[in-house]
């Protein structure tokens, strides 16, 4: 591995700590339907992957379809909590702030939701013209795409770059591009993070030790 010269964030539960949010509301929603699953299970499953993908997920396990304005739905009732409730994740402001290495943000969510997400939580000026979405070349976590195309933007060789990742789909992404992976850890994540390849940490005033910067 060369010297790292990039770091590409994934945005939702590593930028911004909207993971428990989205998936309440998707269970939620869900629950009206006849799913039956935890928060827990919900934030494993359906975390860092195409939102088309989960409810593919959801109708496979209720065993009918989802009604067609489910979707809308959903983008509405997450846009009203995530404007009164989003915060950024503790502590990623002052890396951001400590860093003297390029970065950028790779995210599975339209460039629209990325950006109100960065803008809610004051972290938008520290990634204009560093947004980079699934939506834009149609390739969702686990394939590698988005970070792929995130390095060839950024105009970094993966071997330079890094990628903080907090789900188990986004780690196989990044580990199935060649990146090396780190897994922002909790609890309910850690074990498949690390499965998947991700050098874990738990706190991000751990990560500058372990990225040597």
């Amino acid at each position: 591995m060369g010297k790292l010269k990039c770091i590409i964030f994934d945005c939702d539960g590593v930028l911004v700590d909207s993971e428990t949010i989205a998936n309440h509301v998707l269970l939620t929603m869900a629950r009206e339907h006849g799913l039956r699953m935890s928060l827990e299970e919900a934030i494993n499953v359906f975390s860092g992957r195409e939102l088309k993908d989960c409810f593919r997920q959801i109708e496979k396990s209720i065993s009918k379809q989802l009604p067609d304005d489910f979707e809308k739905e959903f983008r509405k009732r997450t846009f009203e909590a995530f404007r009164n409730e989003l915060k950024p994740v503790e502590g990623v402001k002052e890396f951001i702030d400590s860093l003297n290495v390029a970065y950028c943000v790779a995210s599975s969510g339209p460039v629209e939701k990325i950006r109100l997400n960065l803008t809610i939580t004051g972290l938008i000026d520290k990634f204009e013209n560093k947004i980079f979405s699934s939506y834009q070349i149609n390739s969702w976590k686990p394939d590698p795409g988005i970070f792929l195309y995130a390095a060839r933007e950024m105009s970094f060789p993966v071997s330079e770059c890094i990628v903080i990742e907090d789900s188990k789909a986004g780690v196989k992404a990044g580990v199935s591009g060649g990146f090396r992976v780190f897994g922002f850890a909790c609890e309910n994540n850690a074990k498949d993070l690390e499965n998947e390849g991700a050098t874990l940490f738990y706190n991000y005033k751990e990560l500058p030790a372990l990225l040597e910067i």
